[in-house]
């Protein structure tokens, strides 16, 4: 028999987001002093705005610098799709150092989603580049009249894998957690972290990304957090808030005809995908013996991961949804009139 083709390796893309002056650069320029990112590249908008000269190593090109820690940090000066393409081409060629992952820190203003579609849709680089974390860090002064007047503001919690909280020392303790409150009505499963407050953790907030840790059962367990899936009487009410975005969840008892979703989840997106900022899952699909992930940003899915083994006893599938004004119960008698095979679907 012929040796086995080795598995396509494809170089993680991470986003550094959040509202002007959240922080991305003070949080950008911590994590690139950690060794671990030390085989990273960064795209970043200005660099009159980045504030690492004093990281400045070499200057490769107008473009390009080396930084100290090895880091490749690079200015965007046209289009996404265009930067990340000479990135690669220079890499082929052994014109700048080898990397094995992409920061991209986006403007203040920006819409995330434009952005994360982007990896997948240059024909190009979804044959070498991959969707790794989203990290949206909140300003704790400024976050809630942001969130109040900036529906961006609220677009970048919402599809975030990791949360930083910065500027918590500059605000009382009582404000700082009522807006920690809020992100997580918005956002329930993304880990978050007070970066005023604690050590930054390179390694969790990038390397360990979703796909990267998909057959790890922390993973899969943070996905469903304990305010959407422990099945209290008031879980429910948790979520009801006068906000458009809102979080819930679905669970299903028996097994998924693979197939029969897939349709389903495409008409959903096809029709409501601006609506839903994010969708997050775990499937117990039929003749599987382990589960498999989905995760998707509006009208962007990613591949699915077949996870090495189940997180826990729960074999029920579970969903959850960030969306913006769309109603929790449309969502679950559409999927119900799909589930045909048995399986029962509620709420949790």
């Amino acid at each position: 028999m012929g040796r086995a083709m080795p598995e396509p390796v494809f170089t993680p893309v991470n986003l550094i987001t959040g509202f002007l002056g959240s922080g991305k650069t003070t949080l950008l320029q911590r994590l690139l002093a950690d060794p671990v990112l030390a085989d990273t590249a960064v795209l970043i908008n200005e660099f009159g705005e980045v504030g690492l000269d004093h990281h400045l190593l070499e200057r490769i090109d107008d473009t390009m610098v080396l930084l100290k820690s090895g880091c490749l940090c690079c200015t965007i000066r046209g289009e996404l799709s265009t930067a990340i393409r000479d990135l690669h081409s220079k890499r082929e060629r052994a014109v700048v150092p080898g990397f094995r992952r992409l920061v991209v820190e986006s403007t203040g203003l920006a819409d995330p989603f434009p952005i994360l579609s982007t990896v997948q849709a240059d024909p190009v680089l979804r044959h070498h580049f991959r969707l790794g974390n989203v990290i949206t860090t909140v300003d704790a002064v400024l976050g809630p009249g942001q969130l109040a007047r900036q529906v961006e503001c609220t677009k970048q919690i919402a599809v975030a894998d990791r949360l930083v909280l910065t500027k918590t020392d500059l605000t009382g303790a009582a404000e700082a957690d009522a807006l920690v409150e809020r992100l997580r009505r918005i956002n329930p499963s993304a880990p978050l972290w007070r970066a005023a407050e604690a050590p930054l953790d390179a390694r969790a907030l990038l390397s360990h990304d979703l796909f990267a840790t998909a057959g790890r059962s922390e993973a899969a367990r943070r996905w469903f957090s304990a305010e959407l899936c422990e099945g209290s009487a008031d879980a429910s009410d948790r979520n009801r808030h006068d906000e458009s975005v809102h979080a819930f969840a679905l669970a299903f008892e028996g097994q998924l005809d693979w197939t029969r979703f897939g349709l389903w989840l495409s008409m959903l997106l096809n029709r409501h995908g601006d609506r839903i900022l994010r969708l997050k899952g775990i499937l117990n699909i039929s003749d599987a013996d382990a589960p498999v992930a989905i995760h998707g940003v509006q009208r962007l899915v990613h591949p699915p991961v077949h996870m090495a083994a189940w997180p826990d006893a729960d074999r029920r599938s579970r969903l959850v949804f960030i969306v913006d004004g769309l109603d929790r119960g449309l969502i679950e008698r559409s999927l119900a009139a799909f589930a045909q095979n048995g399986s029962e679907l509620y709420a949790v």
